[in-house]
């Protein structure tokens, strides 16, 4: 038998120039310390930790079970752990037709989930009933809760979900800590109905 043997001319590994730095803005660093404002850091944590609540019930959950799996990966943008708990998730992702039964049933979970709490609409039926024009079916699941985010389509691709997941995050990250206390946003609610 011979011998395998790997990397016969090894090189050395030279990662200075394969990493960008940028230096801190004037005034703000200093030899071990930056500073900024308490808002943009917890929107960064925010943002980079997401943990969905997937309220699929029908084609779109399929396009998620994608968007999760290896090839699309949405783990790498921090919500690795999908929870199947209100009261532990933040971002309630409902995907595929909802009908007036399922309203008052979707309209409890979004209540039991703590605040801040964020929701994406997945697919055309979620969004505004889709195809199903009919006395049964929800014309949109804002007509019971607040949406954040729409992704169209029938049923959307997995990039779309990513992207409207992504556009979650733009806005999880400009969220102001104190905006769920603004009126507009108590009004927001109160306008469902929402103490």
């Amino acid at each position: 038998m011979r011998p395998v043997r790997f990397n016969i001319h090894p090189k050395e590994a030279n990662i200075s120039s394969a990493i960008a730095t940028v230096d801190a803005p004037p005034g703000f660093g200093g030899e071990g310390f930056f500073t900024t404002k308490l808002s943009d850091v917890v929107g960064l944590a925010r943002k980079n930790s997401l943990w969905p609540l997937p309220f699929a019930t029908s084609c779109c959950g399929i396009e998620f079970m994608a968007t999760m799996a290896s090839h699309y990966d949405l783990a790498r943008f921090g919500s690795e752990r999908v929870g199947f708990s209100p009261r532990q998730c933040d971002l309630l992702m409902v995907m595929g037709t909802i009908s007036k039964k399922m309203g008052p049933v979707l309209r409890q979970v979004y209540l039991q989930m703590a605040e801040p709490r964020w929701v994406l609409s997945v697919g055309a039926c979620a969004c505004s009933g889709g195809i199903f024009d009919t006395y049964s079916v929800l014309q949109g699941i804002d007509q019971v809760i607040p949406v954040d985010v729409y992704v169209p389509g029938c049923p959307p691709r997995p990039e779309a979900i990513i992207d409207g997941f992504m556009r979650i995050q733009d806005l999880v990250g400009q969220e102001s800590v104190r905006r769920r206390n603004t009126d507009q946003y108590k009004a927001l609610l109160s306008s469902y109905g929402i103490e």
